[in-house]
């Protein structure tokens, strides 16, 4: 799959400019800066397997729904709180398609098992030793 193919589209992305919180002054409360973002996982263009996996991911920015939602602060700009909110749902999607290595289960080594025994035997005798002691 290539880098393209992971992208969600530009018009399946929607952007709202809504009022920032928190400390900032008067430009706070009158200017619209901060960017929430929203993108539907289930009716976007991505691969099958990739919503798949993003979907079954544990994160707190996608909804029951399957919406993502993003909200960008961090900049004074509203230019910028877009650009670091659309890096930050490339970012997730990106996560989500990397495909995971499947695991082969493996056995211990003999010798593996020998010193676990050795180990569980030596502490047998280290805790036997803080028993009572008759005189």
């Amino acid at each position: 799959m290539s880098g393209l193919e992971a992208l969600p589209r530009d018009d399946e992305v929607e952007i709202t400019a809504i009022r920032a919180q928190g400390a900032g002054g008067q430009n706070v409360n009158k200017v619209s800066n901060a960017v929430h973002l929203r993108f539907d996982v289930r009716a976007s263009s991505l691969p099958a397997d990739l919503k798949a996996r993003l979907l079954a991911r544990r994160d707190a920015r996608i909804s029951d729904d399957g919406v993502v939602v993003i909200k960008a602060q961090r900049f004074r700009s509203l230019e910028k709180n877009r650009d670091d909110a659309i890096e930050r749902l490339r970012a997730l999607v990106a996560q989500a398609a990397e495909v995971p290595r499947e695991r082969r289960p493996t056995r211990p080594t003999v010798a593996a098992r020998r010193r676990r025994l050795d180990e569980k035997v030596q502490r047998g005798r280290v805790k036997a030793l803080r028993g009572r002691v008759d005189t």
